[in-house]
């Protein structure tokens, strides 16, 4: 017989659960297994359609940029609780604090099989411009103390790409019990299906508008088509982000003003929006696990754009399914994207390259399964 389980996803904003864990979600819950679904800003929407999945919404007070260690103190304090209350026996924690509090938490609490999933290194380890300060080498120092800390508590700790492994495990040296290797998150191939390509050229970047996503660098790139290729249209979905250095809506608004962007906001039907599209284009150098939003771009037959940096790299074989260019690089981004325009043809044969990658490497049902054996969710005991 099947056991079931209590199961504690953990994580942060109600956003990145909706749009990126409704599939091992939904696919626990098939199980048989309880899913209680933390997230720190539900709204009756959001519950709803975490409700509609099968499984439990459970609201929390988490802040994501917050130094104070007591403030993460209470954060653990506040899980414990819950993990007690719930009767929580696994607990999968994603994105940093939750790695590190909700497993200390689930510690704490006795929680008997703990993983964690580490999403890219983040913003801490991101090297800006304008070189490492002295404050991100400091935050680095205490993110990897908890780090050496905290995931060694951990019964399984999953990581999306080979650069994190290597500067985790092999740099820096933290000891992981039960390592697991995925390619990204995994994408739902069905919902972001292939699909045909519209006559018009059109690049899209879709994300946070963070500089570290290298929105900024699109921008730029963007204006500088426009005026030579006036019939090019350039696309951004996503919506400005309460962090330091967001794009403004402001920003945004004067440039389609000008005629040189679309700009509808963040919106649901990205699908809709990408099957609209050309070439999907992430200039990003911020440290990604795999970028779920290339993964869709892929999925749906569009080719890429990227930086030769870690998570980025992992969606593009360079010539085949599009083009790397190396971060900071305008220079480069805009003649990659001119490529496109010069040889429109480029379009569909990369496409379909990498829809082929999205197929073998990214679909969210190997990954998921492969998660559920990991954690010996989907086996007989």
């Amino acid at each position: 017989m099947n056991k079931k389980h209590n199961i504690a996803m953990v994580g942060t904003l109600v956003n990145a659960l909706l749009d990126f864990r409704a599939d091992l979600i939904i696919d626990m819950v098939a199980k048989g297994h309880t899913v209680y679904a933390f997230a720190c800003d539900f709204d009756t929407h959001s519950e709803q359609r975490v409700r509609s999945w099968g499984a439990i919404p459970v609201p929390y007070k988490i802040s994501r940029s917050s130094l104070n260690p007591l403030s993460d103190l209470a954060v653990t304090y506040r899980l414990f609780r819950l993990f007690r209350q719930l009767k929580i026996d696994v607990s999968f924690c994603y994105f940093v604090k939750p790695v590190i509090y909700g497993n200390l938490a689930a510690v704490l609490a006795g929680v008997t099989q703990r993983a964690v999933k580490i999403e890219g290194l983040g913003w801490v380890f991101t090297d800006p411009p304008t070189g490492v300060t002295l404050k991100l080498k400091i935050l680095r120092l205490i993110q990897l103390s908890l780090y050496r800390i905290t995931l060694p508590l951990a019964h399984t700790v999953f990581l999306l790409n080979p650069d994190d492994r290597r500067d985790l495990v092999d740099k820096y040296g933290i000891k992981i019990k039960n390592l697991v290797q995925l390619d990204g998150i995994g994408v739902n191939l069905t919902h972001f299906s292939c699909c045909s390509y519209p006559q018009t050229l059109r690049f899209v970047f879709v994300g946070r508008l963070l500089k570290e996503k290298g929105i900024g660098y699109f921008l730029c790139a963007a204006t500088a088509l426009k005026q030579k290729y006036p019939d090019v249209e350039f696309i951004v979905l996503g919506a400005p982000d309460s962090a330091p250095g967001s794009i403004s809506k402001e920003q945004l608004t004067s440039m389609v003003e000008c005629g040189t962007l679309l700009y509808p906001g963040r919106v649901s039907n990205v699908a809709d929006w990408l099957q609209n599209c050309s070439v999907f284009v992430l200039p990003s150098y911020y440290r990604e696990g795999v970028p779920r939003s290339t993964m869709e771009a892929m999925a749906m037959g569009r080719p890429v754009i990227t930086t030769n940096v870690a998570g980025c790299k992992e969606t593009v074989i360079h010539g085949q399914n599009g083009f790397l260019v190396e971060p900071h690089d305008v220079e480069s981004l805009i003649s990659a994207m001119e490529t496109f325009v010069l040889q429109p043809e480029l379009v569909q044969r990369m496409g379909l390259k990498s829809r082929q990658l999205a197929q073998t490497r990214f679909d969210v049902i190997k990954v998921n399964q492969i998660i559920l054996t990991a954690l010996c969710l989907d086996k007989d005991t």
